[in-house]
């Protein structure tokens, strides 16, 4: 039996909030339109309706399908790779038990692989900077208004693997960085520059952190700009 096949939970969910989930056979036809993407383990992607993680979760398995034929053999390796997999993947959802489902779901996914690969379960600390990450990219908000719950801009975090282990981040506005270029549906090639793939100009971010060790990025909630 395939994962949520059920499509609806509740019919009052269906009427407050139209909630609807898209079947696994139309995530994996619409994703195959863009299986090149879907198998850079670095291409971006956001779902700016996310539910409980469909597309997403679909997304990250083929990321890691690659990430394991290439690095399978080095756990170390395959920590780093799966990292920039799920670092992205982002999402918004109105309801927030959905997007904390979502984060569950994409979570379990990475651990069930892990354990697949290595017949171990991830330690504590590559688990807690995973779950950060998930944090920081699944978010409960309004795609519509590019707000959150509490009327305060979504902002979602670039992540970028610079050197070694470290990691940089970069924090941006959606709708900044949706007025720069209206059609686009995934994050990429952030930075204030002239993107000859997306024909425009993207803002800079609202805040910058040092580089870190991408297992300790949980570190950064504490970090404050000078």
């Amino acid at each position: 039996m395939t994962e949520n096949a059920n499509q609806v939970k509740s019919k009052k969910r269906v009427a407050d909030h139209g909630e609807v989930f898209t079947a696994d056979r139309e995530v994996n036809a619409m994703l195959d339109l863009v299986k090149d993407e879907t198998e850079r383990i670095d291409s971006r992607f956001l779902e700016p309706a996310c539910g409980n993680g469909n597309f997403l979760a679909e997304v990250l398995r083929r990321k890691l399908s690659i990430v394991k034929k290439r690095y399978g053999k080095s756990p170390s390796d395959y920590e780093r790779n799966a990292f920039l997999a799920v670092s992205s993947i982002y999402g918004v959802e109105l309801l927030s038990d959905n997007a904390e489902e979502c984060r569950e779901r994409l979570f379990n996914i990475l651990n069930e692989e892990y354990v697949l690969a290595f017949k171990k379960k991830t330690d504590d600390i590559y688990s807690d900077s995973i779950r950060y990450v998930l944090e920081r990219n699944i978010l409960c908000g309004d795609a519509l208004t590019l707000k959150r719950g509490d009327g305060e801009p979504i902002i979602f975090s670039e992540w970028n693997m610079v050197s070694g282990n470290m990691v940089s981040r970069r924090d941006y506005r959606l709708d900044q960085l949706l007025e720069a270029k209206e059609e686009q549906i995934s994050i990429s090639m952030l930075g204030w520059e002239y993107d000859n793939e997306l024909k425009s100009f993207i803002p800079s971010p609202i805040k910058e952190y040092p580089l870190i060790d991408y297992r300790k990025v949980r570190e950064h909630a504490d970090f404050k700009s000078q």
